[in-house]
């Protein structure tokens, strides 16, 4: 029997902005990803700034997208503590459940033989 292209356990949580935690209104805007085994982690966000000001009229984008800059920066590995962790380490780092405007959702796991194909059609689902 042929075995068929090896299949990579992965896990992915949606990146959210909550203007006003206490409501659980939410927008998706991004999505992170991470392959422990693979040791890959991937994050990518998108701002529909039209809809976010429709959601929430009075939402600073400009410092919203500080906060996604650094999100980003942590998931890339960039240098310092958190930065410099392993890939699954930085994941769990940046879907710790914390009550702020730029939150995760719960990590749903999955396997796929392509993570970066996979990636992009979770992305195009979930944020576009």
């Amino acid at each position: 029997m042929q075995a068929g292209p090896e299949r990579h356990l992965f896990e992915y949580s949606v990146v959210r902005f909550l203007p006003r935690v206490e409501r659980e209104e939410f927008i998706n805007i991004g999505l992170v990803m991470m392959c422990k085994r693979r040791r890959w982690i991937r994050a990518r966000i998108s701002i529909d700034e039209s809809r976010l000001k429709a959601f929430c009229p009075d939402a600073d984008i400009d410092a919203l997208r500080g906060q996604l800059d650094a999100f980003c920066r942590v998931a890339d590995g960039c240098p310092g503590a958190i930065g410099e962790l392993d890939p699954h380490e930085r994941f769990r780092w940046l879907t710790a459940v914390r009550s702020a405007c730029l939150a995760t959702s719960r990590p749903h796991p999955g396997l796929t033989p392509d993570l970066d194909a996979t990636f992009d059609r979770l992305f195009g689902e979930l944020v576009l």
